[in-house]
C-alpha cells in the first residue's frame, strides 16, 4: 500500500504527497479519521484526493494511505431493500453502529451484511467447464426477487467443489481450478463503479418499457434497455413522474437514485417505497428496488460517485438477465458536484463553469444503458434502462447540462410549468416532447395491441398540433370567429388533453393504464372527431355536437376497471354512434 501526507485541503479534495506509486482512482484513507477518498489526479508523487467525507479539520502532515483498489462496489445478496448513500455505505447500519441520524466521519460498515446467512442452491456441480458470466447456482434473496450467483469477470475453469447450503456473503462456496491456480470464489463479487460490465452484444431496441402513463405510452415511448430524460423548472412534476415510473414501469429490478435532491424528498421515497405494493406481486415495491440516497445535505464529493454506482448494481442485475430500470433525479445535481471538484483542480472551465468534459461524462453514463445479452454460455438477455431528471435553472433547457444530455438521449420529456399550475399531470409538454423510438418499436405496439395504434397515435397528435395554431386566431379574434370544423377540431383536442393525457397518479384506477386500455381511450377520443366532422359534412349544428351528453362518458372511461374496459368501450361507441344519428337526423327535421 502506498502512503503518503497531506500537503494542503481545499474543502473536499485534498493534495497529498509521496503518493508516486499509487494510481489513479485507488481508493484512499485520509487522516487518522480514515476518511474514504479517491484519486482524481497525479502529477508526480503529489495525489489530488476527492473526499467522500467532510474535509473539516483536517491538516497538513496527517497520513493519507491508498488502498490499491479502484472505487468498487460489493454485488451479491443483500442489495435488494437496501439503502445506501452514494458510495455504497449502507444507512441504516451506519445509523445503528453511530446512534445518530446524520453520518458519523470515518465509519467503516461493509456494504453487504457479513452476518445474514442466504441459502444458495447449486445449480453447477463438480467437473462442470464455466467461464464468466455462467451461473452456478441461485439464491432467493427476496419473494419477487432470485440472485442468480454468476462467476466473475476473469474467471474461466472446472469446478473443482461447490456446496449447498446456507453461507455468508464472504464464506466459500465453490472452487474454480483455472490454468493460473485454484480461486475460492463466494456469493458475492466486486466491480469498479467507473468501468461497465462486460456483455456479448448490444442489441438494438426492439420493445417499449411499458410504463402505464399514457402520455408515455401512446405518444412518446421509451424502449427497454433505453434512455430519456425529464427536464423541466421546480415544481413541475419531475421526481413525481420518476416515482411513478419506478412504480409501473414494467421492469423486474428498480434502482433509485436520489442525486443532490431535497432530503424530504428522499424521506418520501423511503416512506413511501415500503408500503407501495407491487402490482404485479402483490409483495412490497422494496423487494424489488435498491435505493442510493446522496441528497443535497450530504458531501458534494460522494453526489458525483452515486451515479456510478448505481448504474454499475443495475447492471449487475442486468446480466442475470433481468429488465432493470435506473432512476437519476437528477443529473443536474450530479454535475454542479462535477463542476465543483473541476474548479477546486483549477481545471480550465468550459460552459457556465461546468467542465470542458461534461458532455463525454453524461455520454459514457448513458451508454451503460441499453438490451444485451450477458457473458455466459446461456446467453441471457437482460435490459437496463435510464431514465434521468435534469433540473435546468428557471427551466431553461438552453444551459449546459440540459444540452448535453438532448444530444445523447432518445426520449425528450419535457415538462411544463404552465401544464403543472394548471394541475395537469404529467406536465409533459407534448408539442416539446418527442421520442426517437417510435420507428423501431413502433411495429410492436401494431402487431401486440392494434394494428393501427401508430395510425391512430398519429391522429391525435396531429389534433394537438392544430389546435396550437388554432389557439393563436382564438386569442386575437375569439372562439366565435372559427369555422364549424375548426371549432370541432379545439373540442376534439380539449378531450385528448383532458379525457387521455391528463392522468390522476392518486386514483387507484387512473393511476395505471393498459395498453388495450389505451388503445380504447384513444379510439374513443378519436371516433368523436371523426364522426363528427362526417356529422358537419351532412348539415349538423356544431354547437349540438359540442353539448353531446356521450362526451362525458368518453371523459370517465378512464376510471373504467380493467375487467370492464371492453364491455364499457362498447357501450360508448353505441352511444355515440346513436348520438350523432340523433344530430343528423335532427337537422334534417
Amino acid at each position: 500500500m502506498s502512503t503518503g501526507t497531506i500537503k494542503k485541503v481545499a474543502g473536499p479534495l485534498v493534495i497529498a504527497e509521496g503518493m508516486r506509486d499509487a494510481n489513479m482512482f485507488d481508493v484512499v484513507r485520509v487522516s487518522k479519521q480514515r476518511l474514504i477518498g479517491e484519486i482524481i489526479e497525479m502529477h508526480g508523487d503529489e495525489a489530488s484526493v476527492q473526499v467522500y467525507e467532510e474535509t473539516s479539520g483536517l491538516g497538513p502532515g496527517e497520513p493519507v494511505e491508498s488502498m490499491n483498489v479502484p472505487l468498487s462496489v460489493e454485488l451479491g445478496p443483500g442489495l435488494i431493500g437496501s439503502i445506501y448513500d452514494g458510495i455504497q455505505r449502507p444507512l441504516n447500519a451506519i445509523m445503528e453502529k453511530t446512534g445518530t441520524n446524520n453520518l458519523a466521519r470515518g465509519v467503516e460498515v461493509d456494504s453487504l451484511d457479513r452476518s445474514t446467512k442466504w441459502k444458495f442452491v447449486a445449480t453447477a456441480k463438480v467437473g462442470d467447464e464455466v467461464e464468466a458470466g455462467d451461473i452456478v447456482g441461485t439464491v432467493e434473496e427476496t419473494a419477487v426477487v432470485t440472485q442468480k450467483i454468476m462467476v466473475p469477470y476473469g474467471v474461466k475453469g472446472t469446478i473443482k467443489s461447490i456446496k449447498e447450503g446456507e453461507f455468508n456473503v464472504d464464506e466459500t462456496v465453490y472452487v474454480v481450478e483455472t490454468k493460473d491456480g485454484d480461486k475460492e470464489l463466494t456469493l458475492m463479487q466486486k466491480w469498479p463503479v467507473r468501468r461497465g460490465r462486460p456483455y456479448k452484444t448490444k442489441l438494438p431496441p426492439s420493445k417499449p418499457l411499458i410504463t402505464g402513463q399514457r402520455v408515455v405510452d401512446g405518444f412518446f415511448p421509451i424502449a427497454k434497455g433505453g434512455v430519456a430524460a425529464v427536464p423541466g423548472p421546480f415544481g413541475s412534476g419531475k421526481t413525481v413522474i420518476q416515482h411513478q415510473l419506478a412504480k409501473w414501469a414494467e421492469a423486474d429490478i428498480v434502482i433509485y437514485i436520489g442525486c443532490g435532491e431535497r432530503g424530504n424528498e428522499m424521506t418520501d421515497v423511503l416512506n413511501e417505497f415500503p408500503e407501495l405494493k407491487d402490482p404485479k406481486t402483490g409483495e412490497s415495491l422494496m423487494q424489488r428496488t435498491v435505493l442510493i440516497a446522496n441528497t443535497s445535505d450530504m458531501p458534494v464529493a460522494a453526489r458525483e460517485a452515486s451515479i456510478y454506482t448505481g448504474i454499475t448494481m443495475a447492471e449487475y442485475f442486468r446480466d442475470m438477465g433481468y429488465s432493470v430500470a435506473l432512476m437519476a433525479d437528477s443529473t443536474s445535481r450530479w454535475a454542479e458536484a462535477l463542476r465543483e471538484m473541476s474548479g477546486r483542480l483549477e481545471e480550465m472551465p468550459g460552459e457556465e463553469g461546468y467542465p470542458a468534459y461534461l458532455a463525454s461524462r453524461l455520454a459514457q453514463f448513458y451508454e451503460r444503458a441499453g438490451d444485451v445479452i450477458s457473458l455466459g454460455k446461456e446467453g441471457r438477455q437482460g435490459q437496463l434502462s435510464a431514465i434521468g431528471a435534469v433540473s435546468p435553472p428557471g427551466g431553461d433547457i438552453s444551459e449546459p447540462v440540459s444540452q448535453a444530455t438532448l444530444r445523447i438521449v432518445k426520449v425528450f420529456w419535457g415538462l411544463d410549468a404552465d401544464l403543472a399550475h394548471q394541475r395537469h399531470f404529467p406536465a409533459i409538454n407534448w408539442l416539446t416532447s418527442y421520442s426517437l423510438y417510435l420507428d423501431s418499436i413502433g411495429p410492436w405496439f401494431d402487431e401486440n395491441v392494434a394494428p393501427d395504434w401508430m395510425s391512430t397515435r398519429q391522429k391525435l397528435m396531429s389534433l394537438l398540433q392544430d389546435e396550437d395554431s388554432l389557439n393563436e386566431i382564438v386569442k386575437m379574434v375569439g372562439m366565435d370567429a372559427l369555422s364549424p370544423q375548426d371549432r370541432l377540431k379545439m373540442e376534439a383536442a380539449r378531450s385528448i388533453r383532458e379525457d387521455f393525457l391528463h392522468q390522476n397518479s392518486f386514483d387507484e384506477i387512473d393511476t395505471y393504464t393498459s395498453l388495450g386500455k389505451q388503445y380504447n381511450m384513444m379510439k374513443l377520443v378519436y371516433a368523436f372527431y371523426d364522426l363528427g366532422t362526417k356529422a358537419l359534412d351532412q348539415g349538423a349544428n356544431i354547437n349540438d355536437i359540442v353539448m353531446m351528453e356521450t362526451r362525458e362518458r368518453i371523459g370517465r372511461y378512464k376510471y373504467t376497471v380493467e375487467a370492464k374496459v371492453e364491455e364499457e368501450y362498447k357501450k360508448i361507441s353505441d352511444e355515440l354512434a346513436a348520438e350523432f344519428a340523433s344530430v343528423i337526423s335532427k337537422e334534417d327535421r
